[in-house]
């Protein structure tokens, strides 16, 4: 669903992503890890059409993101760090808002509420300003909007930065739940923890390298967190 062909990008002398090759599958959830700087967000940015490659290849669904971007997005869903969604709206209107912009305007008032329950918001919350909304009740409405989209891969960037255990906890279930259902996930992230608990497939990334892989039923938490400081010194 997701593959990066001999990614790259560059800034003047300075490459941000070099050579990346990287593949992601339907009920594949790929956890990128690597410091600030690493090369993870250009990665997601690059899938999103956000930005253009210096060379080689972003595609989705077999098409390239940088000949067919409308078509690509339409398979797409992302959540960043901070969720973007208008404050003065509900969640549910925020929901519908999006689904439409989206192309799908079949959607009845019960099927909006239907995907907020499935994601986990409080009922009450539904017809609550989003901005009185936590983060963690953002990234839900975040989900459902990905629900609604009938998106078929998601791109997230830091999603459970600054949750609680609990929060984070909730949103990992939701991702499992997504990969059952066969979306293919690409998560950038600094949760090493996460990566391990969420994910089935790790990459590390350093100075805008693929540096290593792993599949996650093969290492321990403990193994992680050695081989990515290992990379990082």
């Amino acid at each position: 669903m997701l593959e990066a062909i001999d990614l790259r990008k560059s800034y003047g002398d300075h490459a941000a992503l070099e050579g990346l090759n990287l593949k992601v599958k339907a009920g594949d959830i790929y956890c990128l890890l690597g410091a600030n700087g690493a090369g993870k967000t250009t990665t997601i940015n690059l899938f999103l059409n956000f930005i253009e490659p210096t060379s080689g290849t972003a595609m989705v669904n077999g098409i390239d993101v940088t000949q067919s971007p409308l078509e690509t997005k339409r398979y797409l869903a992302y959540i960043p760090e901070q969720v973007m969604l208008y404050g003065n709206l509900t969640g549910i209107e925020n929901l519908e808002y999006f689904a439409r912009l989206g192309g799908h305007a079949e959607y009845s008032a019960a099927d909006y509420q239907s995907f907020l329950d499935r994601v986990g918001l409080q009922a009450n919350a539904a017809h609550l300003r989003v901005r009185t909304y936590s983060k963690g009740m953002r990234q839900k409405v975040g989900v459902a909007i990905a629900l609604a989209k009938q998106a078929k891969a998601l791109l997230l960037d830091e999603p459970t930065s600054g949750l609680d255990p609990k929060a984070s906890n909730e949103f990992s279930a939701l991702l499992l739940q997504l990969r059952n259902d066969g979306a293919a996930i690409l998560m950038a992230t600094h949760d090493l923890f996460r990566a391990k608990e969420t994910g089935n497939r790790i990459g590390i990334m350093k100075s805008g390298r693929l540096v290593q892989e792993l599949s996650t039923d093969e290492v321990s938490h403990a193994d992680v967190e050695r081989i990515y400081l290992e990379h990082m010194h």
